[in-house]
């Protein structure tokens, strides 16, 4: 009771003060002021085993590795927005030891199992799609929690509580947030509508005969701030829009029970399927391919130039030749 009390509080506390715009409003374009590494981040030698060790020996729940990368305008947003509150960050250092990791870095990173990388090859192997993602490790090396991209204040203190406290042992991070942000969704509403979406019937069968184009499932939630700021901001953008419309795309409301044919021929509902896939954020946008095979997902605070490399990436066809997107970045120079 306690946690859920602390949850709501954080939930609550942007709605009240009307701040959560300031939280998701950024350009997203590379930096031209490179950034480093916070100064109390650990300072760690990359050999993962004993930076694992010495966080449970200084007594703390955890390790967090941070993949970055210096251009990077959602690191800055995570490093200024989240580990700038003084309760955010003092609440990570003394739970946590956090190690930053360059994606783009040379440095030699040895993993748990010994086994030796540079520090841009562990970020592909990681599957770090979006910068910054971060790691969440008990102090017995199980992995916790991932997080990829930039998530606001109270999302990111949840995840915090929710590594610190071991709730990843009793429930998934979906239904620990979800107890209080549903507490905060009452009587009717609407969700965002948008010409790029297709009406029900929801049958996205594509296992016995491909598709034509691929498709994408945004999945959102009423009385969603960030699905508002989504459509008000990049799908507004007429580039954005237009390369839309080479997809097929579908809109569920996550919490519903619409019924949905999944890409891979499932019948289920739209609740039932975002459990499955783990969704826990609103906006989640999930791709496919033409056989109904994911590329992949952005479930973070997303805007006009990641969305725009992201929609490169897949109508392009290039995710055949890059089965990882921040791979085909580097190759593309984006």
């Amino acid at each position: 009771m306690k946690t859920l009390i602390l949850l709501i509080a954080l939930v609550a506390a942007p709605l009240m003060a009307g701040d959560t715009q300031d939280d998701l409003a950024f350009d997203d374009a590379p930096l031209t002021e490179q950034l480093e590494f916070p100064a109390w981040f650990k300072l760690s030698f990359l050999d993962l085993r004993e930076d694992l060790a010495a966080a449970g020996k200084a007594g703390k729940r955890g390790l967090i590795i941070y993949f970055g990368q210096k251009e990077c305008a959602y690191c800055k947003a995570m490093l200024e927005r989240n580990w700038g509150r003084p309760d955010i960050r003092e609440f990570t250092e003394t739970r946590f030891n956090v190690i930053g990791v360059d994606i783009k870095g040379s440095r030699r990173v040895t993993d748990f199992d010994g086994r030796d990388w540079s520090e841009r090859q562990y970020a592909i192997e990681r599957k770090t799609n979006f910068t910054p993602s971060l790691l969440f490790y008990d102090v017995d090396g199980t992995l916790a929690l991932k997080l990829s991209g930039y998530h606001r204040p109270y999302e990111f203190r949840a995840a915090l509580e929710y590594v610190a406290d071991r709730h990843y042992r009793r429930e998934s991070f979906r239904d620990f947030l979800s107890r209080a942000e549903q507490a905060f969704s009452f009587g009717e509403a609407e969700m965002n509508e948008n010409p790029i979406f297709s009406a029900p019937p929801y049958a996205l069968d594509r296992s016995w005969y491909p598709a034509d184009r691929p498709l994408v499932v945004f999945f959102e939630q009423v009385r969603c701030h960030a699905c508002d700021v989504l459509h008000g901001g990049p799908l507004s953008d007429a580039g954005i829009a237009s390369k839309f419309a080479r997809l097929d795309a579908v809109q569920l409301n996550m919490w519903s029970d619409t019924p949905v044919i999944t890409p891979s021929g499932r019948k289920t509902t739209a609740r039932d399927w975002a459990a499955e896939l783990g969704l826990y954020y609103t906006p989640t946008l999930v791709f496919f391919d033409e056989q109904g095979i994911e590329i992949l997902r952005i479930d973070s605070v997303i805007w006009i130039y990641r969305l725009n490399n992201v929609l490169d990436y897949v109508i392009s066809g290039d995710f055949r030749r890059y089965d990882n997107f921040q791979r085909w970045r580097q190759q593309h120079k984006r």
